[in-house]
């Protein structure tokens, strides 16, 4: 369904020219829900928003559902693929109402029966009628990130790509909004990619991930080997090893491995 090879992406001219994506390949097939992990400046989320179409500056093959991906899509790439951001309150307008934040994808793409999908999709990602004339700050971290899912949705999309869908929501909240997106990926046989710095969630979610290290694929592997802690790479089980919690020996051990280098 996703087939990259060797996306490369920079920002800046001359000194200060920064490569945030060094030639990364990878593939996803139909169904599959894939993970890309690595700490903040990895390079991560650029990957994602080439996908989606918002950065048309990338060299390289990118290809979805077998149509190659254009600098800037046309319309109906954008049926097939939708994006879900991190920030619930800051991807939604302020002063638009449930409805109309729904609507409006639907207008652009001529879609008609507005109301029953408008309520259909409410329903899916468990809000229901009554929300469907709020506004944004009438509602929690959790409902936002429900109504941005529900934007994605409207469309029928076939690919979802999501951006740390859960990192600005209360840990309370997370695993609803992870078990919904579980819940709606089997329902709908979408095809999926998570970005991630969280291990925890990209094994709730994923199938096979990719580590990213200055805008580079380190490793791959799927959730299995990352359950056993089995990994290739010195990056990816520190990465593994920092997500597990703060650990004193393990703390204790890296202070050590600094003063023997100083």
């Amino acid at each position: 369904m996703i087939e990259v090879r060797d996306l490369r992406i920079s920002f800046g001219r001359g000194a200060s020219l920064v490569h945030a994506v060094d030639g990364v390949s990878f593939t996803v097939q139909e169904g599959e829900t894939f993970g890309l992990v690595g700490e903040s400046g990895s390079g991560k989320s650029t990957v994602l928003r080439a996908l989606c179409g918002l950065n048309p500056n990338w060299q390289g093959s990118v290809q979805i559902a077998g149509t190659p991906l254009a600098a800037r899509p046309d319309k109906a790439f954008f049926r097939r693929v939708q994006m879900v951001f991190q920030d619930p309150y800051g991807s939604l307008h302020p002063r638009h109402t449930v409805n109309t934040t729904l609507s409006e994808p639907l207008a652009i793409h001529g879609i008609g029966d507005r109301d029953r999908r408008i309520l259909d999709v409410l329903e899916q990602v468990g809000l229901g009628p009554a929300f469907r004339y709020r506004y944004p700050h009438q509602l929690s971290g959790g409902q936002r990130q429900r109504l941005a899912i529900a934007r994605a949705l409207i469309l029928e999309p076939r690919v979802l790509l999501l951006d740390e869908p859960t990192s600005a929501l209360d840990v309370s909240v997370q695993a609803e909004i992870l078990n919904l997106l579980s819940d709606l990926r089997r329902a709908h046989g979408l095809t999926c990619m998570l970005v991630s710095h969280d291990l925890a969630v990209v094994a709730h979610m994923c199938d096979r991930l990719a580590v990213m290290m200055q805008g580079r694929i380190v490793e791959e592997l799927d959730v299995a080997a990352l359950a056993a802690g089995r990994t290739a790479t010195d990056y990816a089980g520190e990465l593994l090893a920092a997500s597990r919690g703060y650990d004193r020996r393990l703390a204790d051990s890296f202070i050590e491995t600094d003063s023997s280098a100083c």
